[in-house]
């Protein structure tokens, strides 16, 4: 199924992050039916830093095609403010598309960004936003690539300025609203009795972030339809490496971790190691 008609089916979306082809192809093993690509993940695990505006569009595109290459899933994409104006939301349409993305979310903060449950977010104005999402569904080159609107407008103007400035964006095009950070349960429920049946709403679960964690099921009855769990592998992986690390350093050996890793054969198996190297000989002399 297309991504549009995941979103616009009877169920919620559950899309979990990703930050690499790998995690990718876990997910797609783990049967999930989307994954969304966190700007964040890439900045976390690429760099090592926080998600403050570092990751360039290259580097993201980069990431998309190396995960397209490797999984069929569809593919939500952190686009962040778009990389710079209009004319740059269009590039990073046409760039992010070509190399395999479903879908670009696109968010009203100032450059540079910050992760949407960081303090000291700065926006522009709604009428500048709106028009980066008209400019990125006229770049498009297939209707069935969304355009994702977020607003992270409650944690600066408070939750009536973000629901105004929301409605701009649905009426500028979006195919789906994202209304970044409810503080708690009654502004969820809020922005779900605004705007729930006109247009898909999609909520963002942060563990420790500003919002209340929700699962799937009370979300999917509020109205939404759409949930990412944007960073939670990365926190998950981060945790399991350094206990890794620590064990590793103070015992000398992987024996007492061996059971929370797979050995070299269960790697390649997950990796399709011997498919790979079966299909490479079906091409030699």
């Amino acid at each position: 199924m297309t991504l549009k008609a995941l979103i616009s089916g009877p169920d919620i979306l559950l899309a979990p992050g990703v930050c690499d082809a790998l995690t990718a192809l876990i997910a797609e093993q783990s049967k999930a039916k989307a994954v969304y690509l966190s700007g964040a993940g890439i900045a976390y695990t690429r760099f090592g830093r926080p998600d403050i505006g570092l990751v360039s569009m290259a580097e993201v595109a980069d990431t998309i095609a190396l995960i397209r290459d490797r999984v069929t899933l569809p593919l939500i994409v952190d686009a962040d403010n778009g990389f710079g104006n209009a004319l740059n939301v269009q590039r990073t349409m046409r760039v992010f598309e070509r190399a395999g993305a479903n879908a670009l979310q696109l968010e009203d903060q100032t450059m540079p960004k910050r992760c949407g449950h960081l303090d000291g977010k700065t926006l522009i104005s709604a009428t500048e936003m709106a028009g980066k999402v008209r400019a990125a569904a006229d770049a498009r080159s297939s209707e069935e690539t969304l355009v994702i609107a977020r607003t992270d407008a409650i944690a600066v103007e408070g939750l009536n300025a973000a629901l105004d400035r929301a409605e701009l964006y649905v009426e500028a095009g979006a195919d789906v609203l994202f209304i970044e950070a409810p503080q708690d349960r009654a502004q969820l429920e809020t922005i779900a009795s605004s705007f729930s049946g006109r247009i898909p709403l999609m909520a963002n679960m942060v563990e420790g972030g500003k919002t209340p964690i929700h699962g799937t099921d009370d979300l999917q009855s509020l109205g939404f339809s759409l949930v990412i769990f944007p960073g939670g592998v990365v926190r998950a992986m981060a945790k399991t490496v350094g206990d890794y690390y620590r064990g590793l350093l103070s015992t000398g050996s992987n024996e007492e971790f061996k059971d929370r890793m797979f050995d070299f054969a269960g790697l390649n198996e997950v990796i399709g190691t011997d498919k790979m190297l079966v299909q490479g000989d079906s091409y030699g002399d």
